[in-house]
């Protein structure tokens, strides 16, 4: 039974509330609660009301680093102030950390400025990196490198980035954020002027039909002066927004990668804590831009990964099973095998860099963290950046929050200064010393190694040039009828695994009688192109197996092929958001709380 506002979440019905309290979405009512005033369920469509809705100074979608760090920066600056700000976090994860995944090495820079003290508040940064090591991997050796100047990791930590967002969402309740998992915004909310107020909630319990069943449940709206939207890679209702607002005009295409990883319990006499290893090389092709990782944490666990750029050009690449291939490489097979694989999950990354930011403000919102892409491809770190960009968007719209408050106005703000202090910090000069690098990887491998060399070393962001990507990533793929075939071993069961068993690792579970949250636009554009030019990608590009075609039986000319959309399978990773050829497919949220269970990825 959770608690909006003045409303109550019970079950599945939903219970108006007489008095109006501010507890987070973790505290549960006694069934004989004397708030509830009166019940009410609706059956259909043509008797739902208006939604109800509630009035926050701020409202933050996505309780990752950035969102929690704007809050928490929005609470700390009012309690130094004696004023008090309503904040509001909503999750569409189960719980804070569920839909939480990277790999994670973290430079505590921006945790040492929010939280100086977090050691002694008992932040989960256990494993500081002892060991850096950085190889070049053929089939089947390995030739160490000397580390990168920016993969040097002396005073990072390797964490578990769902159990720290866990801590940082602690941190945000005690200095009273309201955090709502399990709550998916799925819609932005504008005024008659056109300027954001706020988010809607999804309904719950519509059965895939549209039709309403008896677990129904209306959404709520929440209204705010400021909406931050720190969705992550390819937001859903951020990409709204940047067709709204031409936030991408006159800046460089976002491009991506997809990381796969898996979590593993390895042999004590195998485990190195503290080591870190990078590759680039196997089991991608050269022309493919990747790599791996391996992180050694406490307790024997080992994080190992692969990204994926999702420029890549055969539509025949499976980056799942490219991952599979890395895992039988001796480097790693060695290692892992005797271990236990715990779990599996996947997630795009933003890789653009400086260039492909984009506006960042609106009226009566912004964008803060991975939602916008601040992420240090070379360093392979974002996750500081993205807590900063959430602090300094606080910071700037503090004053201009009390003024309204104090004038009791309720309209949104537009807090012109976040972008201006945004380049004043940090984070862009530590995205502008590397800006080049990512982007000249398209020249080819060995061009790229080696300008990215000249980057790193000598010109370190002061040449007066900026690469441009070119292509948006749908735009790379080539025609299957010209692209060579990939042919992937089987897997053994003991270090490699099939798709679905890596799947049921991953927790994932959506309410089956629902509508799709993957929405194909048109079935013929599927069938002309992304069948009959590409040959299926998206059957590959999917880590969750979520798209498969059905094929007609031999002889039956009558039959088309038929794209089927398993959306419960879906890890929320929203690579055929990005990658689909013509753009067909569209990401969007489910009911709240489905999706992913990462527990300690």
């Amino acid at each position: 039974m959770f608690r909006i506002g003045n409303y109550i979440n019970r079950g599945t019905t939903l219970f108006k509330c007489s008095t109006k309290t501010t507890s987070t979405a973790t505290t549960i009512l006694s069934n004989n609660s004397n708030f509830l005033k009166s019940i009410r369920f609706y059956s259909t469509r043509e008797e739902l009301p208006e939604r109800d809705s509630d009035q926050f100074d701020v409202v933050i979608v996505g309780a990752g680093p950035s969102g929690l760090s704007a809050a928490i920066r929005l609470k700390q600056l009012s309690q130094e102030s004696g004023k008090d700000l309503r904040v509001c976090i909503v999750e569409k994860g189960a719980e804070v950390g569920a839909h939480i995944l990277s790999g994670a090495v973290l430079d505590p820079k921006a945790l040492n400025e929010l939280i100086p003290d977090w050691k002694e508040k008992g932040a989960p940064l256990n494993t500081p990196v002892a060991t850096d090591k950085f190889y070049f991997l053929t089939e089947k050796s390995s030739i160490r490198l000397p580390t990168p100047r920016l993969m040097h990791n002396e005073g990072n930590y390797i964490i578990s980035l769902g159990n720290f967002t866990k801590w940082l969402a602690n941190q945000a309740e005690e200095l009273g954020v309201e955090i709502y998992p399990g709550f998916a915004a799925s819609e932005v909310l504008y005024d008659e002027k056109g300027a954001v107020r706020g988010i809607a909630t999804s309904d719950m319990g519509v059965a895939k039909d549209g039709s309403l069943t008896s677990n129904f449940t209306r959404g709520m709206e929440l209204n705010a002066k400021l909406t931050l939207f720190a969705e992550g890679a390819r937001g859903s209702l951020t990409k709204t927004l940047f067709k709204k607002f031409n936030l991408r005009d006159g800046v460089e295409p976002q491009t991506f990668g997809l990381g796969i990883k898996e979590l593993w319990q390895i042999k004590p006499e195998k485990h190195n804590l503290g080591l870190v290893i990078h590759t680039l090389g196997h089991p991608l092709e050269l022309e493919t831009y990747g790599g791996s990782f391996i992180y050694h944490l406490e307790d024997n666990k080992v994080a190992l990964g692969l990204v994926v750029g999702l420029d890549y050009k055969n539509p025949y690449l499976n980056p799942y099973q490219e991952f599979q291939k890395l895992k039988n490489h001796p480097l790693v097979r060695d290692m892992l095998e005797g271990g236990n694989c715990i779990s599996y999950g996947a997630r795009t990354i933003n890789e653009g860099g400086l260039q492909s930011i984009p506006k960042l403000v609106f009226p009566g919102g912004a964008l803060i963290g991975c939602t916008a892409g601040f992420v240090n491809v070379p360093k392979i770190k974002g996750n500081h950046n993205a807590m900063k960009t959430g602090m300094l968007a606080a910071e700037s719209a503090f004053e201009q929050l009390v003024e309204a408050q104090e004038k009791q106005d309720a309209e949104p703000l537009v807090v012109d200064s976040y972008p201006e202090n945004l380049k004043k910090s940090w984070v862009w000069e530590d995205l502008n010393e590397v800006k080049n690098i990512r982007p000249a990887f398209h020249w080819g491998f060995i061009p790229g190694m080696i300008y990215g060399a000249l980057e790193m070393y000598i010109l370190r962001g002061r040449a007066p040039w900026t690469l441009s990507h070119g292509k948006p990533d749908n735009e790379r793929l080539e025609p299957a009828a010209s692209s060579k075939k990939i042919t992937y071993p089987k897997p053994d069961g003991i270090v490699t695994f099939d798709l679905m068993t890596s799947v049921s690792r991953s927790g994932t579970n959506h309410e089956e009688n629902q509508p799709p949250h993957l929405k194909v636009r048109d079935s013929d554009v599927a069938k002309k192109v992304n069948y009959d030019v590409y040959g299926k990608p998206e059957s590959r590009f999917c880590p969750a197996g979520v798209y498969e075609w059905t094929e007609p039986e031999e002889g039956d000319t009558t039959t088309k092929p038929k794209l089927v959309v398993n959306a419960q399978n879906c890890l929320h990773c929203k690579t055929c958001d990005i990658k689909d050829p013509t753009q067909n497919i569209d990401y969007t949220v489910p009911e709240g709380g489905g999706g992913p269970a990462y527990n300690g990825m």
